[in-house]
């Protein structure tokens, strides 16, 4: 025989369909019966536009006879005797006494677990829907009507997907209506009328109760009337357009980015494999189709060249994972994973099919953490092309031999005046590396052209990043603003590198980093604190030959550490916070989509906000979200479009760490701070 549900979920579904008059009023709330009613009230109060939240009852047995009810006390500190049991089986006051501290034990145990510190909701003059998965005897029902009888509803409805026809009369005499979805004439059990029975974990039951709440407090986001919240997501569902993760999901991107020379596109954490794969073949199609240069990335410039010689057959790495061996420093996972493997992979092969050199493209690094790397790196070029330029460069980088790698303690010590500065020495070689520009350039065509221009990047790497290092310690701002305008700095460079093969102004560049330094920083709260960033200087460099493409998810997982330096694990992502984008485009009910935000309809202007926006980099703390990783922003500003993937997946490290594999449990906190 078919069953007539599939799961709890689909069972909700169906028993909504029976509740339709109770849709889209303010006075109804939906109350689950832990642990198995709670995913079908929850489909209910989705289904309603209604609050949902739980109601907990325990029974008090009588000694003995557990099975007969003597009373039963509940959410609230409701408690209800039945007295005529008590008299008839002349059961002690002492005897009650001790059950009912047995029975609220169990009862504090299961709110902690279930509702943390939010306090029991508040049903007076409110419409009431008691869900439950099904009833058998209906006593668990009847002792939850009772007790909420006590608090002062203006009505009570039990709602259940299946049950007996004379068991859900039974009940009309402590609730005022029934619903049953269905009354098979043979019942036997619940559970035989669904094709997955299986129990609801309390882990299923918080996680329902989060995601309830965080779309109640999105509907007062935007009004206390539901209605307001439906006409802004129908006004998004209109304009959403559907969008796959993979190769025909790029081609679906083509048009958002027209005529773009600069195409930034970010990622709303440094650990989503969704993000990475999406871009990813996004930027295939640039290169291929659109003839686009290089891939400028969040990484460090002389671990990337080394992938740059790779890709354009000019190293001997015998493989993509050999060419990313020089992505030692945490964190790893950021560029040594599986997908820019396979986009390694795929560039070398682009390239070798290429005839002309100036068709092949080049893969580079903005950042500028690789202080030390690059000096060696300038040291090594030197030593190639003049090795007395190499003794005196030798003789200036000297000046951080102290510090030996540990760039963080050359900035801790001039800090605190304990040093001396390195500024001058790294000016010095920038400056006679620049003078010799023409003659070192131009030694052997385009290799030599290329090698010179790396060692140049990595002498104005070492420039800036010593002045980063002693910015840490006077504040974020002007660290931050100093590592962006290197960023920023480093791509106009390679801009101009490129040009000088393929012609002024034609030269093309996928930058890959994270959201928050593509999004336009003018446009978040970034902004309002004096930071800018390399979205906002390459807007206002280039104007409308850049196009910034943003990433958000609403749940998954996330391959992050939980501090600096630790291991690389794979992390829950929490489901987006009220009045967040993240809730909002979960709402719209597409699972993955695109927002071209130059769309002038009145979709776009409700993203205006400002809303709050998340941002995970290499370190995740769900345990103080809200703190760590949200800050506001007005999206059509921000970007020029926005990918939303509702639920991704943890990148996949190349180096997989213990921590990685296992996974982190289920967050046991209720809310984030």
């Amino acid at each position: 025989m078919e069953m007539p549900f599939r799961d709890r979920y689909d069972a909700g579904r169906q028993l909504a369909a029976k509740l339709t008059a109770y849709a889209n009023r303010e006075d109804v709330i939906v109350l689950g019966l832990p642990r198995g009613g709670v995913p079908v009230a929850y489909e209910v109060a989705k289904a309603l536009n209604a609050p949902l939240d739980v109601f907990l009852v325990r029974k008090l047995g009588v000694p003995g006879h557990e099975e007969l009810a003597m009373g039963a006390i509940a959410t609230g500190g409701v408690r209800v005797l039945n007295r005529d049991v008590i008299e008839s089986w002349r059961i002690p006051e002492e005897a009650i006494a001790v059950v009912e501290a047995r029975e609220r034990q169990e009862l504090a145990r299961r709110e902690r677990l279930y509702r943390g510190t939010r306090p029991p909701p508040d049903v007076r003059g409110k419409i009431v829907i008691l869900v439950d998965d099904g009833l058998a005897t209906g006593s668990t029902m009847r002792a939850a009507a009772e007790a909420l009888r006590t608090m002062g509803p203006a009505r009570i409805v039990a709602a259940v997907p299946v049950a007996a026809a004379a068991t859900c009369e039974s009940l009309l005499d402590v609730v005022d209506e029934t619903v049953c979805a269905i009354t098979p004439d043979i019942f036997y059990a619940v559970g035989l009328w669904y094709e997955d029975f299986s129990p609801t974990t309390d882990e299923e039951v918080r996680d329902l109760l989060r995601r309830a709440e965080e779309r109640n407090l999105m509907v007062s986001t935007y009004s206390q009337n539901v209605g307001t919240l439906q006409k802004v997501l129908g006004s998004l569902r209109d304009v959403a357009r559907p969008v796959s993760v993979d190769a025909s999901g790029a081609a679906q991107l083509l048009d958002l980015v027209g005529n773009a020379r600069f195409v930034l596109i970010g990622e709303a954490s440094h650990g989503t494999d969704e993000f990475y794969r999406l871009r990813s073949e996004l930027t295939k199609r640039l290169i291929a189709e659109r003839g686009f240069h290089a891939v400028a990335a969040e990484a460090d410039w002389p671990d990337a060249f080394r992938v740059n010689r790779y890709v354009r057959g000019r190293s001997d790495d015998p493989s993509a994972e050999a060419a990313l061996a020089d992505f030692r420093r945490f964190p790893q996972w950021m560029w040594r994973n599986t997908v820019v493997l396979d986009f390694v992979d795929w560039l070398r092969s682009h390239n070798e099919a290429q005839r002309r050199e100036e068709a092949k493209a080049g893969f580079y690094g903005l950042d500028l953490y690789s202080l030390n790397s690059s000096i060696q790196a300038v040291l090594e070029y030197l030593e190639h092309v003049d090795p007395e330029a190499a003794r005196r460069a030798r003789a200036r980088y000297s000046c951080f031999d102290h510090f030996g790698d540990d760039a963080q303690a050359y900035g801790y010590a001039t800090s605190l005046g304990v040093a001396e500065s390195c500024e001058d020495e790294v000016v010095q070689q920038l400056i006679e590396l620049r003078r010799r520009a023409a003659e070192l350039a131009q030694r052997d065509g385009h290799v030599a052209e290329d090698e010179f221009f790396n060692a140049e990047q990595n002498a104005r790497l070492a420039l800036d990043a010593e002045r980063y290092y002693r910015s840490m310690f006077r504040g974020r701002v002007s660290s931050w603003n100093l590592r962006d305008r290197h960023m920023a700095e480093t791509l106009e460079a390679l801009a101009a590198h490129l040009d000088r093969r393929v012609g002024p102004g034609r030269s093309k560049i996928v930058v890959w980093a994270h959201n928050s330094h593509l999004g336009d920083a003018r446009a978040t709260a970034m902004g309002e604190t004096g930071e800018f960033n390399l979205g906002q200087l390459t807007r206002e460099r280039f104007g409308r030959q850049t196009c910034l493409v943003g990433f958000s998810t609403y749940r998954g997982t996330v391959t992050a550490a939980s501090d600096w330096g630790a291991p690389a694990a794979r992390k829950r992502v929490r489901p987006g916070l009220p009045d967040s984008y993240e809730l909002l485009f979960h709402q719209v009910d597409v699972p993955n989509f695109v927002l071209d935000l130059h769309d002038d309809s009145d979709a776009i202007a409700h993203l205006r906000g400002p809303c709050l926006q998340r941002a995970i980099g290499v370190i995740y703390r769900p345990e103080t979200e809200r703190l760590s990783h949200y800050f506001h922003a007005r999206l059509p500003d921000q970007f020029d479009a926005m990918i939303h993937l509702d639920e991704t997946l943890a990148l996949e490290p190349l180096e997989l760490t213990g921590e990685w594999e296992r996974g982190e449990a289920p967050e046991t906190f209720p809310f984030a701070v």
